[in-house]
C-alpha cells in the first residue's frame, strides 16, 4: 500500500520529535535559581514560560499520539476497515517501539494491563518492561518472537513487523508493531501433553544366573520376588506399571512426568535392588533400558531396547536412557557384571571365523596412538586370518605410535614383514567384500582413521571398554565385553576356539600376553579368572613373561620424566592430580597415573598437560571410582580402570576447573 504525502509528514513529525521533558527540567532549575537570587520578576517570567511549554508539551504529546494511531492504521488497515476498527479497539494488546532502543511510543490499553502499568504511557523501554524481550528477530525478518514471552504470570506469543518512517534506511527510521497473543491456557494444555506422553522401559537381572547358582526351588522363588517387590514398589510410587516378560526380563510403562522424577532421583532403584543377596553373599543387580520421544510406541520400545543393549555393554547395573537423538547414562559407579561364557567366546569366535573366510581381505585398526594392547590383538586376528588363508593388514600410523617397540620386534619375522601400513596405504586395498576389523575401540572418532572405517562395509569390533553414546552401528559382529581385562584378553580366548597347537608364533603369544600385562599392570588390576586362563594359553603356546616385561620398559630419560610428573602431584579429594604446563608424551602420563597409584589414600589419578589446540588428560583408578564415567563427563571415554579426555580449545587451567567440578558431581551425586 503506497503512501500518501501527508502520512510521511506525520511519519517524519514522529521521528523528528524532540523530547523536550528535559528542557523542561532545565528551564525549572534555572527558575528555582533565579528565585533563590532574589529576581523575583526573571523569575516569575520564567515559570510562565515553563507553564507554557508544559501546556506545549502535553497538546504535542497528545497530537504525536494521534498521529501515530493515524500512521500505523494506514500501513495495517485499508481504508474500509480503518473507517471501522480503531487501534484503541484493537482486540489484542498493541504496542509500538522504536527498534534503535526498545523505546515504547505507543501502546492501546490492553498492552500497558498486561504489564501493569496504569493508563497509557510513553517512553517506557519495552526491553525493561519485559526483560526476555529483544527487537533481533524483526530485524532478522522474522514475524514472530521465537518462543512464549512470560509477562505477569501469562504466557504470549508475540507477532510483529517492521515500518519505515523516513526516507533514510538508517536502524533508527524503523518502528516496531507487535501484537501480543494470549497463549498461557494452550501452553499449558501443551506442557501436560508432554508430560504425559508414554514411555518405555526394559529392565533386566544382569547378574540372575550368578545369583541362583546352587540355590534351592524355594530360594530362587524368594529371591525373584523379592526383586519383584522393589520393582513393583517403584513403579507405584511412579504411576508406572511392571510385569515380566522373563525370567529375567521386565516391561515398564510410564508418563514422561514420571521418567523425569525416577532421573532427578538418580534411580534409585537400582541401588534398592542391591539389597537383595543370596544365601552365597551374591547381591542383584538390576539394568534399565528406557526409551522415549519416539512417534509410537514400537519407537519407544525399540530405544528401550538399544538402551538395555547398552546399559549391558558398558557392564551393568545402570540406566541408560534414549530419545531420538542421544543416549543418557545413569549409576554405573559398580563393579562390571560378567555376561561372558565360554560359549559365547565360542559362538562370537565361529562367527568372526566365517566373516573372515568370507572376506576378500583383512584390515585390523584399533585407536588413534595405538598402544600394545591394541597391537596385541591385532596380532591374535592376524593369526586367525593366517589360518583361514586370508591376506591380512594392521593399519596403524606408526609416528606417534606407543607400541613402536612392539612392532619392531615383529617385523624381522617373515609372516610380518610387510604386516603393518599406514591407513592411506590400507585405503588403496579396499573393495567391497573387505572385512575390517576394529580392536580395543568402539567409537568411530576415536579410531587410526574414521574414512577408512567408513569405506568398508563389513565391520566387526572387538572391544573391551564400555561402549559410549558414540560407538559404530549396524556392525556385522559386535564383542564388546567390559568385565575382560583386555582386547587380547577376548582375541586369546578366540584363539583357543580356533587353532590349533603350532597355528600360534610364539611372537604372537607375547605380544598377546603384553597386552594383557599391560592393561591389567602385570596381573594386579581389573583380572579375573578368565584372564589368568588367557594367561595360561599363551604360556603354553610358548610366550614369556620377561620378553613381555621388556617389551615394556623405558629409557631413561622417559623414567626421569616421569617421576618429575610426579613431583608435581596434589591431592583433591581422593583423586591425586598432576598437572603439567609444558607437553608431554602421553606414554609418561599414562605410566605418570599408573604409579600416582601407588600413593597411600589415592583411588584414583589424573595426569593433566597441554597438546596441540587443547588440553588432555590421562586417568586411572584402583576400582573404587570409576574413570571411565569421570572422563565421560569432559568429552572422553574408556574403562573403569584407565580413561583418557581431549578438551580442544581448553586451557590447562579451564581444564583442572572442570577436573574438579567433574569430581566433585561424581562424589557428591
Amino acid at each position: 500500500m503506497k503512501k500518501t504525502e501527508e502520512e510521511k509528514q506525520s511519519a517524519t513529525r514522529i521521528t523528528n520529535n524532540l523530547n523536550v521533558r528535559t528542557c523542561l527540567i532545565f528551564l525549572a532549575i534555572f527558575c528555582v535559581a533565579t528565585l533563590v537570587m532574589g529576581d523575583y520578576y526573571l523569575a516569575a517570567a520564567e515559570a510562565a514560560i515553563v507553564l507554557v511549554l508544559v501546556i506545549y508539551s502535553i497538546l504535542a504529546a497528545r497530537r504525536r499520539a494521534a498521529d501515530l494511531e493515524a500512521y500505523v492504521e494506514s500501513v495495517t488497515y485499508d481504508a474500509e476497515t480503518a473507517k471501522n476498527n480503531t487501534l484503541q479497539h484493537f482486540p489484542l494488546p498493541m504496542a509500538v517501539f522504536r527498534l534503535v532502543d526498545t523505546t515504547v511510543v505507543w501502546g492501546n490499553q490492553m498492552f500497558f494491563d498486561i504489564c501493569g502499568i496504569k493508563g497509557p504511557k510513553s517512553d517506557h523501554k519495552l526491553s525493561q518492561m519485559v526483560p526476555q524481550f529483544d527487537g533481533k528477530w524483526l530485524i532478522e525478518g522474522k514475524k514472530t518472537f521465537p518462543g512464549l514471552l512470560e509477562v505477569n504470570g501469562h504466557k504470549y506469543q508475540v507477532n510483529g513487523n517492521l515500518i519505515r518512517t523516513g526516507d533514510s534506511g538508517e536502524k533508527g527510521a524503523f518502528l516496531g508493531i507487535t501484537y501480543w497473543v494470549d497463549l498461557t491456557d494452550y501452553d499449558a494444555i501443551r506442557v501436560a501433553y508432554e508430560k504425559s506422553r508414554p514411555v518405555v522401559g526394559v529392565l533386566s537381572i544382569d547378574n540372575y544366573e550368578e545369583m541362583m547358582k546352587n540355590q534351592t526351588d524355594r530360594n530362587v522363588s524368594d529371591l525373584r520376588d523379592s526383586v519383584e517387590d522393589k520393582l513393583m514398589q517403584w513403579a507405584a510410587s511412579l504411576g508406572a506399571i511392571v510385569r515380566r516378560t522373563g525370567r529375567d526380563r521386565y516391561l515398564m510403562v510410564m508418563e514422561e512426568q514420571s521418567l523425569e522424577q525416577t532421573i532427578a532421583d538418580k534411580f534409585s532403584i537400582l541401588s534398592e535392588v542391591q539389597s537383595v543377596v543370596n544365601t552365597t553373599g551374591v547381591h542383584a543387580t538390576l539394568s534399565i533400558g528406557i526409551g522415549h520421544a519416539g512417534t509410537s510406541y514400537d519407537e519407544d520400545l525399540q530405544f528401550a531396547g538399544m538402551s538395555l543393549d547398552m546399559a549391558l555393554s558398558r557392564g551393568g547395573d545402570q540406566a541408560v536412557v534414549k530419545d531420538k537423538f542421544n543416549f543418557s547414562f545413569y549409576g554405573g559407579k559398580g563393579v562390571e557384571v560378567e555376561t561372558r561364557t565360554m560359549v559365547r567366546s565360542r559362538v562370537m569366535a565361529e562367527v568372526l571365523s566365517k566373516l573372515i573366510k568370507d572376506a576378500s581381505r583383512v584390515i585390523v585398526m584399533g585407536h588413534r596412538f595405538a598402544d600394545m594392547d591394541t597391537i596385541g590383538a591385532a596380532v591374535g586376528v592376524c593369526c586367525i586370518a593366517r589360518k583361514a588363508g586370508v591376506e591380512c593388514r594392521v593399519a596403524v600410523s606408526e609416528a606417534k605410535c606407543p607400541a613402536k617397540p612392539m612392532i619392531d620386534s615383529l617385523r624381522p619375522v617373515p609372516q610380518y614383514r610387510s604386516m603393518f601400513v599406514s591407513p592411506k596405504e590400507a585405503m588403496s586395498k579396499v573393495d567391497g567384500r573387505t572385512l575390517m576389523v576394529l580392536v580395543d575401540t568402539s567409537r568411530p572418532e576415536m579410531c587410526e582413521d574414521q574414512a577408512l572405517l567408513e569405506a568398508c562395509s563389513h565391520v566387526v569390533v572387538l572391544d573391551h571398554h564400555r561402549r559410549a553414546a558414540s560407538y559404530v552401528q549396524n556392525a556385522d559382529l559386535s564383542y564388546i565385553e567390559p568385565h575382560a581385562s583386555s582386547a587380547c584378553e577376548l582375541l586369546t580366548e578366540m584363539l583357543e576356539v580356533l587353532t590349533d597347537p603350532g597355528d600360534i608364533l610364539k611372537c604372537e603369544a607375547n605380544a598377546l600376553l603384553t597386552g594383557i600385562m599391560l592393561d591389567t599392570k602385570s596381573f594386579t588390576l581389573h583380572t579375573g579368572d578368565r584372564t589368568f586362563d588367557a594367561a595360561a594359553f599363551l604360556k603354553r603356546m610358548g610366550a614369556e613373561p620377561t620378553e613381555a616385561k621388556k617389551m615394556m620398559q623405558t629409557n631413561m630419560e622417559s623414567t626421569l620424566e616421569k617421576y618429575r610428573i610426579l613431583q608435581h602431584a596434589t591431592m583433591y579429594r581422593n583423586v591425586g592430580v598432576a598437572v603439567e604446563k609444558d607437553p608431554v608424551d602421553r606414554i609418561i602420563a599414562a605410566q605418570a597415573a599408573d604409579d600416582m597409584l601407588g600413593i597411600q589414600g589415592v583411588d584414583a589419578s589424573v595426569v593433566v598437560f597441554p597438546v596441540e589446540n587443547g588440553t588432555f588428560m590421562s586417568a586411572r583408578s584402583l576400582g573404587s571410582l570409576n574413570v571411565q564415567i569421570l572422563m565421560e563427563k569432559l568429552g572422553g571415554g574408556g574403562s573403569r580402570n584407565a580413561a583418557a579426555a581431549q578438551m580442544e580449545g581448553v586451557s590447562v587451567e579451564d581444564a583442572v576447573t572442570k577436573l574438579k567440578a567433574a569430581v566433585d558431581d561424581y562424589l557428591d551425586n
